[in-house]
């Protein structure tokens, strides 16, 4: 177990591998935990981290550090405190959220975005999620059943569940499509199909956006892309990442596998 001190307070993460710096964010069921199939594929060639966001994991519970905005700050401070340069940022719902507005306020400091099952505004994520009876009981709605479900498990009673709810009162009125049609980094929305907790955008407004942003459906997934299809998600990763600096992420579609599928 690695950590730093923030303000007073402890930061959990892990990190494998050697080479350019990615930082991995995990959403709102779980922890850094689930991300290891993911690190494991880019630590061949990338220096690859992952951290418990305020309030979740390992990290400190402080219920004054639990809105998005802080949360994005917890990312800016570790990025300082652990002399990381120019960044990937692979973030999952909650975390997806904290790297778009860090890389709005950084935009020179992340070289690109991978986004999962990202909500656009509060309209886009069901109540349950907003308002959760318990962790457990998000766990056990969004996660099948099997081995590749207990990363995830594994970590789920640690987190407070004030974490999730603030982080849902400060996206309240809110509208990402903004930022994203602004943005100046290559960024990769990627969403499971069949998740049950966030409504993915719509093909034709994703279409519209500037060429730097592109969304990749993968039908077999659920709120857990990264664990539901770990082989086929972590070729993506990998493709995205290979890319030149500041090549549209749209190059992808001329790989035939990673087109939308149009019904």
């Amino acid at each position: 177990m690695s950590a730093i001190i923030i303000d007073e307070r402890i930061v959990h993460y892990e990190v494998l591998g050697r080479g350019r710096p990615i930082i991995f964010l995990h959403g709102w069921v779980g922890s850094w935990r689930y991300w290891v199939p993911a690190m494991q594929a880019a630590a061949m060639s990338f220096r690859t981290y992952a951290l418990d966001l305020w309030g979740f994991g390992d990290t400190a519970h402080d219920k004054a550090r639990y809105s998005l905005g802080q949360q994005a700050n917890l990312l800016d401070r570790f990025i300082q405190d652990m002399g990381i340069g120019k960044v990937a940022l692979v973030g999952h719902g909650l975390g997806a959220l904290a790297a778009i507005l860090f890389a709005r306020q950084f935009p020179s400091v992340v070289d690109r975005l991978m986004v999962v099952n990202i909500p656009m505004d509060n309209q886009s994520v069901s109540a349950r999620l907003r308002s959760p009876a318990s962790t457990v009981d998000l766990a056990e709605w969004l996660l099948g059943k099997g081995p590749i479900t207990e990363p995830v498990r594994t970590d789920v009673h640690k987190t407070d569940p004030l974490a999730i709810t603030t982080s849902f009162s400060s996206l309240n009125g809110s509208d990402l499509l903004p930022i994203l049609n602004s943005i100046v980094t290559p960024c990769l929305m990627v969403h499971g199909q069949s998740d049950p907790a966030i409504r993915m955008l719509d093909y034709e407004r994703v279409m519209a956006m500037p060429d730097l942003v592109h969304q990749v459906i993968l039908e077999e997934s659920g709120h857990f892309p990264m664990l539901d299809e770990s082989p086929r998600f972590n070729h993506l990763m990998t493709d995205f990442l290979a890319l030149l600096s500041g090549e549209s992420p749209r190059e992808l579609q001329l790989k035939g596998e990673w087109k939308r599928r149009v019904r």
